[in-house]
């Protein structure tokens, strides 16, 4: 699924934000919709919130905190009072603003009044992640990138390759892609 041999755990998590920036970027224009006004098909945000708690959250956060934070662990990176901690806390953060947005998107179902709750926590969540990525991209990882053999990133990206397998489920993540896609061309 990953591309052989060589690719390190890193660059699949470093592939993975691509796709979640992406993301951001389609619920920035979602949010100036809702903004001005204008109508947003609850559909969609049940789609987006579905993206960013399945594949943000359980997926992506999921892989980094059973799998890589522990491993970094073990090469002797604190988890208390060091980057991995920060990350942690952040993943929380998030958790947070997406159950924000689902509760103003179940609000607004029926009342529109509920949109600048979703705005809030959509622009929280999106100025949280941008920081988190970044912080992950170019701290976390190449320490990560540091501490870690080749052997041990390879065994990374087996069970990365069994998370999106048994707990995702198959096809999962290319539906994500491709809803990626059909958002960011609703909202262009």
């Amino acid at each position: 699924m990953y591309g052989g041999d060589g690719v390190k755990a890193t660059e699949v998590l470093m592939h993975e934000h691509e796709a979640i920036k992406e993301m951001l970027e389609v619920v920035g224009r979602v949010c100036d919709r809702l903004e001005s006004g204008r109508q947003v098909p609850v559909e969609h945000l049940e789609q987006i919130i579905e993206f960013l708690r399945v594949f943000a959250d359980r997926c992506h956060h999921g892989k980094e905190q059973d799998l890589l934070f522990p491993a970094m662990q073990e090469a002797g990176i604190p988890a208390q009072g060091g980057p991995i901690g920060v990350m942690l806390a952040e993943h929380d953060m998030g958790r947070g603003f997406i159950a924000g947005m689902a509760e103003a998107t179940e609000r607004y179902r029926k009342n529109a009044a509920a949109a600048p709750a979703i705005g809030r926590n959509a622009r929280a969540y999106i100025s949280l992640l941008t920081d988190h990525i970044f912080k992950e991209d170019n701290i976390l990882y190449p320490m990560a990138d540091e501490r870690l053999s080749e052997k041990k990133q390879q065994e990374l990206v087996a069970e990365f390759e069994r998370v999106e397998r048994e707990e995702i489920g198959p096809g999962k993540h290319e539906e994500f892609h491709h809803l990626i896609h059909r958002l960011s061309e609703a909202y262009s």
